[in-house]
């Protein structure tokens, strides 16, 4: 008599009997060797019943109420724009992730009438690194791409009635995203740190004070004080790099996972 624990689904021989291809076999052991272990299927199971259970509340769109879907095709190519957004937000991270390697986010200069460290680095990279311009200019076309996408996704969303009932939540998740859109795109304006740069700066501070009871709050926690300086660019580059990066990352995959429980609005 074996002492060895009965295998209760037998997946070997489930194996032995399924004809799969190398890759489908591998990949089949590996998902039962993991199950065996985390019960990771139970959860998926978990998952989908609860995705169901959601969805299945959900009311029929116009399109599957009044069988319209022949008439709307010409508006399939604009439910495309957040999937563009989302992607061109992948490019513009993972190209900023190369950059950053390479970047210093110091005001001062390496000499006397010089430009500002940061700038030089910027420089540098144009310049001298190899694929330095078109790492850098990917980065910027990616991200004004994504700010482009982000808008218009929100014009279709607001046209075709996607914002209504039940989709309120995600209307108003969508308006925080594309407004983290806005500051993603200042900060890292600021961060080569040249005459642009600069006066963009200046612009932010004035507008911070020019806030009600908490302008000088406001301007001292964003810029570091009332006139730009090291403490300027450091904030911009901890908001662009560390902050930033996480906050939409995480309410981008909030928003795809309302909008794959409750699945996509045709037009109203």
């Amino acid at each position: 008599m074996s002492l060895e624990k009965k295998d209760e689904y037998d997946h070997k021989n489930w194996l032995d009997s399924k004809d799969l291809t190398p890759v489908e076999a591998t990949f089949l052991t590996a998902l039962i060797w993991v199950d065996k272990r985390l019960r990771i299927v139970d959860y998926l199971e978990l998952l989908e019943s609860l995705y169901y259970r959601s969805n299945l509340q959900m009311p029929k769109s116009h399109t599957e109420q009044y069988d319209l879907d022949n008439k709307f095709w010409y508006w399939y190519a604009l439910y495309t724009l957040g999937f563009f957004s989302t992607l061109a937000y992948v490019v513009a991270a993972i190209s900023g992730a190369l950059l950053g390697f390479y970047y210093v986010p110091a005001v001062g200069s390496a000499g006397p009438g010089e430009a500002s460290i940061a700038y030089s680095q910027i420089a540098f990279i144009m310049r001298d690194l190899q694929f330095g311009f078109m790492l850098r200019s990917i980065h910027r076309w990616s991200a004004q791409v994504m700010t482009a996408a982000v808008f218009l996704h929100m014009l279709r969303v607001y046209f075709t009635g996607a914002y209504k009932e039940p989709r309120e939540l995600n209307w108003l998740l969508g308006i925080v995203l594309i407004s983290l859109t806005m500051v993603f795109g200042y900060t890292g304006y600021l961060l080569p740190w040249d005459q642009l740069a600069f006066w963009a700066g200046q612009i932010g501070v004035e507008m911070s004070l020019s806030i009600p009871l908490i302008g000088e709050w406001v301007a001292q926690l964003l810029f570091g004080g009332f006139s730009l300086s090291q403490a300027t660019l450091q904030r911009m580059y901890i908001l662009h790099v560390f902050l930033l990066p996480f906050v939409v990352t995480t309410l981008i995959a909030i928003h795809i996972g309302i909008v794959w429980v409750q699945g996509i609005a045709e037009p109203h």
